[in-house]
């Protein structure tokens, strides 16, 4: 009895002030055994599929880690004092297998207390390289993958304050590496320098500079000085024995290449001005190319400030663009230039086109294809065969297209057109292979390709391998998963002249694993991996898709769970978890990826702990936005919106499991924004959770998500769309989470401060949690625990205990 009246003592405090004065909670035990699982490694394989690398870390950061320094600039997160991002993820122990069957084998020489990260194999994959961040700085260690042995190779003064710190040279005994220089100046403390002036900036009349929310931007003189600081690297070739030379003078190296044949190095670098509207992406910046000993051969590319750009997802920049080495010759650059001026409205037949420059890079550029679409990429293959794509936003087409680099044939031919989202009529992604040159191109058997694609239908998935002749343009199905009672993934080819591929399989309780499979001899599965499902007691809990249709007959799908101690009969609380996602057409937004063999994984984030706790669970329910032709998607969002949670809470309850009135939704980020309109505009639900979200879309005024439009042009959309402006309807208990260092575009924290102020203002039902130190995903286990006890805490309030309308007479 005492432990009863504690508990509702605890939960009439909880909601009876404004403000409290709480510690960090822990959830129930059912959900803490969950939640404190520990993660099985993961594994960096080899070209071959011969050599592993087993990566093992922490589930959660501590908050004491969230709260080292931390300096926000330019869009990044840096922590000053080790010069490594300050949200970076770090490995604690690493192991190696040699062999697909030998045993995992400790690491000699490994650094107490590992801080492991940016692990990379060399060229001849013989070792492999990576960071470990100490209290004053990160060093540089390698690992001989036969004997096992690592050693430190540098002082802990590398920059890993933009981007990785290293890449190996061609000959896999040394390293490009970017340190620390030698008459860095102090950083400026910004809350005690003093103020030289105020802080200007200027619109010029005419020019449009319409971008994204950003986050973390500059704000002042100080913030560019400690940039400017953080951001400047000397260049070093370190040898895998610590032997280092000077190789380039400091700059702010942003990105380092070197060329399929060792012989050249491009350096990307950060260049002034800087801006306070756009992170350092878009920064000006100076792409050169250097020989293997650090002289300069030529500066290939400029690129100013990138502050307006013409308006649309699909806008670009005029110029050269996206250089890259052209992986199947010694040293040839690859670029595209834009051919409608970079602005997405003007009507032309080519989007862009594709050119190419050999070594010494002196010559005139060759053309090489144009594309109807915006340039995504070339698969490289050979002397006469390369593969590219375009991709297009506004009619969610992709286009590929074989041609020859040559240019003896000048016609390429299209391989496909298709809309991106069609799963079920994907076609998969061509299978590329490591060549002399230690870069991956496409695996060619003389005008034979092959094709891997995840093999969606309505039937469920089932992964296949095809051979597709490029001259011809067929295909023969070389293999095709036909497993029901498990999900079959194809991560990769490991050598399809033997018939060789990786597959990692799973069922809803047995933990994904790795296996080699032969499609050519079918002897069987290998097993790499035997990880064990930690969480047990979910193990047998009952999962299946459920198909239904909305009541304008678009087909919607989710996954649904039943409690771990369901009684038959027994109608039950049910939480619904969704993210809204737009369409340009019913058939593809009718489609359905969910799959009943998946791995029952909680993570953080997931509603699936409360099957322990007595509640259904629909987790990614369907909730499609669809807009055909001249319609956007989010012309009738909320009308949608509703009409999918609806569908999902009638097919349920008409499975007889659930009791309708006591339904939660809940969502995170887009989902949040979901979650609140849903509780404003409909009477479906108990309560709501709404994690991270975005409630005001005038504060985000040139596009949200999928809405390419301004405030301006469709302020109707933006008003109707926007929790906030409708905060007075809200009428169901909204327990609104935010990260107080959310860093995502749009989701800053004043989006749930203020909408909550307005709930508040209003009398609605509403509880805001800040978690400390926390971004847009959470980290920290403090937090995550906390965050688990809140959610718990509001649905045992608000949904499972909620009064039947019988028992209060209302509806």
């Amino acid at each position: 009895m005492r432990t009863v009246f504690s508990s509702l003592l605890l939960l009439f405090i909880l909601f009876s002030y404004s403000q409290e004065n709480l510690n960090y909670q822990l959830p129930p035990d059912e959900i803490l055994e969950l939640a404190d699982a520990p993660l099985a490694p993961s594994i960096r394989i080899d070209s071959k599929g011969e050599n592993m690398l087993f990566l093992y870390r922490s589930k959660y950061k501590s908050i004491a880690e969230l709260s080292e320094t931390e300096l926000r600039l330019a869009g990044l997160r840096i922590n000053p004092k080790t010069n490594i991002g300050s949200r970076i993820t770090y490995y604690n122990d690493m192991t190696i297998r040699t062999g697909r069957k030998a045993k995992n084998q400790k690491i000699k020489g490994l650094p107490e207390n590992p801080r492991l990260a940016y692990i990379t194999f060399s060229p001849d994959e013989k070792r492999a390289a990576f960071t470990h961040t100490v209290g004053t700085g990160v060093e540089l260690w390698v690992v001989d993958l036969k004997t096992a042995q690592a050693k430190r190779i540098t002082e802990p003064n590398l920059n890993a304050n933009v981007r990785s710190p290293y890449t190996w040279f061609k000959d896999s005994k040394s390293l490009l590496v970017k340190l620390l220089p030698g008459d860095r100046e102090s950083l400026i403390d910004s809350k005690s320098a003093l103020p030289g002036g105020p802080t200007i900036s200027v619109s010029t009349e005419g020019v449009k500079a319409q971008n994204r929310t950003y986050q973390d931007l500059l704000k002042n003189k100080t913030d560019e000085h400690n940039f400017e600081e953080l951001a400047q690297s000397t260049l070093f070739k370190v040898d895998v024995d610590g032997n280092k030379s000077l190789w380039k003078e400091t700059a702010m190296v942003r990105s380092m290449s070197v060329s399929p044949d060792g012989n050249y190095i491009m350096i990307t670098s950060i260049e002034k001005p800087f801006s306070y509207l756009v992170p350092y992406s878009r920064f000006p910046s100076k792409s050169a190319i250097y020989d293997s000993k650090g002289n300069l051969v030529k500066t290939m590319l400029e690129v100013p400030l990138i502050e307006d750009l013409p308006k649309g997802f699909m806008a670009v920049r005029t110029g050269m663009r996206n250089i890259y080495w052209r992986g199947d010759k010694p040293s040839t650059l690859y670029w595209c230039e834009a051919l409608d001026g970079g602005d997405p409205s003007k009507e032309v037949e080519y989007r862009d086109e594709v050119y190419e420059v050999d070594a010494p890079f002196n010559g005139n550029a060759r053309a090489l294809i144009k594309t109807k679409g915006r340039f995504r990429g070339i698969d490289w293959g050979n002397e006469t065969m390369a593969i590219a794509y375009d991709r297009w936003w506004n009619t969610r087409n992709t286009k590929a297209y074989v041609f020859d680099p040559s240019g003896k044939n000048k016609m390429p031919k299209q391989i496909w057109d298709r809309n991106y989202q069609d799963r079920y009529n994907d076609p998969g992604r061509f299978v590329t292979t490591k060549n002399d040159y230690g870069w991956y191109t496409l695996e060619l058997d003389k005008s034979k390709g092959y094709l891997i694609g995840d093999g969606y239908s309505k039937d469920g998935k089932f992964p296949f391998v095809d051979e597709m002749n490029l001259s011809s343009m067929t295909t023969t199905r070389l293999y095709q998963s036909n497993l029901t009672d498990k999900l079959e993934n194809i991560s990769g080819a490991l050598d399809m002249k033997k018939g060789e591929i990786l597959v990692r399989l799973e069922s809803k309780n047995e933990y994904p694993n790795y296996y080699v499979r032969n499609i050519r001899n079918k002897k069987g599965l290998v097993p790499l991996t035997d990880f064990e499902n930690p969480f047990k007691s979910i193990q047998d809990v009952h999962k299946e898709v459920i198909n239904y249709k909305r009541d304008d007959g678009l087909k919607l799908s989710g996954t649904l769970y039943l409690p771990t101690d369901y009684e038959a009969g027994k109608k039950y609380p049910m939480v619904m978890w969704a993210y809204p996602r737009e369409y340009k057409d019913k058939s593809s937004a009718g489609q359905s990826t969910s799959n009943p063999n998946q791995f029952t994984y909680p993570s953080y984030g997931s509603p699936i702990f409360w099957v322990t706790r007595g509640y259904v669970v629909l987790n990614n329910a369907s909730f499609p936005i669809v807009g055909e032709g001249t319609e956007e998607p989010n012309d009738s969002f909320r009308n949608q919106l509703v009409a999918n949670a609806k569908a999902a809470i009638d097919a349920v309850e008409n499975m007889g499991y659930i009791d309708r009135d006591r339904v939660a939704v809940g969502g995170h980020s887009y989902g949040a924004f979901m979650t609140a309109n849903l509780l404003a505009h409909s009477d479906l639900f108990a309560a709501g959770i709404a994690r991270s979200g975005a409630y005001n879309r005038t504060l985000t005024p040139f596009g949200f998500q999928s809405e390419e439009r301004s405030y301006w042009e469709a302020p109707e959309v933006y008003y109707t769309m926007s929790p906030f402006m409708h905060a007075d309807k809200m009428k169901t208990p909204l327990l609104l989470i935010h990260g107080e260092a959310d860093n995502n575009s749009g989701t800053y924290p004043l989006q749930s401060e203020r909408y909550f102020n307005a709930l508040k203002g209003l009398g609605a039902p509403a509880r805001l949690v800040m978690l400390p130190k926390e971004s847009h995903g959470y980290r920290a286990r403090e937090s995550v625990m906390h965050l688990l006890w809140e959610q718990d805490q509001w649905l045992e309030k608000y949904v499972k205990n909620k009064k039947h309308p019988k028992e209060t007479g209302t509806r």
